[in-house]
């Protein structure tokens, strides 16, 4: 197979947790032309990836009939040997079957897998293993069924150069008064919606109970219409005379996620800052729901070993329950979280 088409088409996170399915796939068939279909807002991060080497942008379900046509005329044009859908649904379905790419996998899931002509069961809702490694079944599958054998990817699945990275640090130095001879401690508190995270209150406390044992510059990142929380965050920890800079305006996802690429740490909840962090290997602290399909291990990040801790409530019968960051005392968990910090800084 030498032109394969990969759709991941969702949210961020959700991206950033295919890197291993993507190293996998280049790395055992070099020679094979690997295309992503992505959405617009990951385009970029698509094209920092080592492993794609072209990028296809989705129009979206809920496009207009124009633009789904021009994306269908694009596929066919490209004329793949093969796709890989990392998520299906009817619209992804539907889209590898009307562009009649001989060989189409994706999850044996709903009335939709009858449009793929090869089908992996995997039942992701029991969240029995890390959404990477789903992602790396398939893969396993695909060149399974080539008679390739899988060359095993292992992270980090992005690097920036060591000039790269000095200037962007001397970048930051500048841009936001940091000292450069400091760890900088990077806090991501918005959520995007993805999944329940931490109040700010808990964020203020386990910040502030860190930078006592551990000198650390504090920077708060925050997306798109998460200034405002931001804040806040950095208002709470002023109170506990904490000082912090917030990272709000960068020059892209690129630039972003070179910035992350500096911090010596990152801590968020289950959301795409988070596993961009992982992706460059940033040692990871993250909050979690207990509800089956968040838990810590179904999203956990792709850090390498030991270099990510996870926090979530304590399990219950009860979703509502599992779903209640407040559970988490942040007493508790600081003394581990300042274990962490410790050994890999």
């Amino acid at each position: 197979m030498k032109k394969i088409l990969v759709i991941r088409n969702d949210k961020i996170g959700d991206f950033m947790l295919a890197w291993p399915a993507f190293a996998m796939l280049k790395q055992s068939q070099p020679d094979a032309e690997i295309t992503a279909l992505v959405p617009s807002y990951t385009k970029a991060l698509a094209e920092l990836c080592p492993s794609i080497d072209k990028v296809l942008v989705d129009c979206g379900k809920g496009s207009d009939t124009l633009s789904k046509k021009a994306l269908m005329t694009e596929i066919k044009a490209q004329q793949f040997d093969a796709s890989i859908c990392l998520f299906s649904d009817s619209y992804n379905a539907g889209l590898v079957w009307k562009a009649g790419i001989p060989f189409r996998l994706a999850p044996a899931t709903k009335i939709s897998q009858l449009l793929y002509n090869h089908r992996i069961k995997q039942r992701r809702s029991k969240s029995a293993k890390p959404e990477y490694e789903y992602n790396l079944d398939l893969v396993r599958a695909f060149l399974a069924k080539q008679g390739i054998k899988a060359v095993e990817p292992v992270a980090p699945y992005l690097a920036f150069g060591a000039d790269t990275l000095q200037a962007q640090r001397q970048k930051l130095t500048t841009l936001l008064s940091l000292e450069s001879d400091k760890p900088w401690l990077f806090v991501h508190a918005g959520s995007g919606g993805s999944a329940n995270n931490l109040s700010l209150e808990q964020y203020a406390a386990l910040v502030s109970g860190i930078v006592q044992q551990v000198a650390m510059d504090v920077v708060l990142t925050a997306g798109p219409g998460e200034e405002e929380k931001a804040a806040e965050l950095k208002a709470l920890l002023a109170q506990g005379d904490v000082k912090s800079v917030i990272y709000d305006k960068n020059d892209g996802l690129q630039d972003f996620t070179c910035s992350i690429a500096c911090a010596s740490a990152f801590i968020a909840g289950s959301t795409g800052p988070l596993h961009i962090a992982a992706t460059v290997d940033v040692p990871t602290i993250g909050f979690f729901p207990a509800k089956r399909s968040a838990t810590p291990l179904r999203w956990q990040p792709i850090n390498s070993n030991g270099r990510h801790l996870a926090f979530a409530p304590p399990a219950d019968k009860n979703k509502d329950v599992a779903a209640d960051m407040s559970k988490i005392d942040v007493d508790s968990i600081l003394p581990d979280a300042l274990a962490f910090l410790q050994r890999v800084l």
